[in-house]
């Protein structure tokens, strides 16, 4: 039981500063952290809640196939499978999705192409690249309105401890082996995407004179 609380307030204060950053838009989003590897059982975020607001309710405890295992009325969130399936194949510890205009607008500049690769940043060694020359990649999945059909999608591309995903027109999700190396690179992940946002308009404006 300790495990669980302990687990909490590290989802919670990750909650929080992901909040402070306005990453939550309209309750969008979720988040989850495993809490017991045999069986494997996570902390998830409650579906519809305000993410900026900190409650007794913000996250419920569910199993292997996000099933609740608390009798609370609250609802895990309804992305909860996708974590499901990194928990199931992984050994990660923590698994971070949201929904950020940059990450959304990439997809779209990126649109006819199945990954986005990324080159020559500095940022890159947040995510492991220490190489002259590192290069990251990360895939782009459709934005399936089914979530188990989302999922099947969703499942092709765990495929190690550590990863991310990015969901057309939806978000990014992200997952490490514990929250600090996942928050790691999730805001790595961001860095980029904002950064090449950037220059695809300073490109286009350039371009235009």
């Amino acid at each position: 039981m300790s495990n669980y609380f302990s687990r909490w307030s590290e989802l919670s204060s990750i909650k929080k500063e992901l909040a402070d950053r306005d990453w939550f838009f309209g309750t969008s989003g979720n988040l989850s952290i495993k809490v017991s590897n045999e069986p494997v059982t996570f902390l998830v975020t409650a579906s519809g809640k305000d993410k900026r607001k900190i409650t007794n309710h913000d996250f419920l405890l569910v199993d292997s196939n996000g099933e609740k295992l608390e009798d609370t009325p609250s609802k895990p969130s309804a992305e909860t499978l996708l974590h499901a399936k990194i928990y199931n194949k992984t050994n990660a510890g923590c698994v971070l999705h949201v929904h950020t205009i940059d990450n959304n607008v990439i997809t779209q500049l990126y649109k006819n192409e199945t990954h986005i690769e990324f080159t020559g940043n500095e940022i890159l060694k947040a995510l492991g690249s220490w190489e002259q020359d590192a290069k990251v990649s990360i895939p782009i999945i459709p934005n399936i309105a089914h979530i188990p059909t989302l999922a099947e999608q969703f499942d092709r591309y765990v495929t190690g401890d550590s990863g991310a995903i990015l969901i057309e027109n939806h978000g990014i999700t992200v997952w490490g082996k514990d929250a600090f190396e996942t928050k790691k690179f999730l805001e790595a992940w961001e860095f980029l995407f904002s950064y090449q946002v950037k220059m695809a308009t300073i490109k286009n404006i350039v371009g235009s004179f």
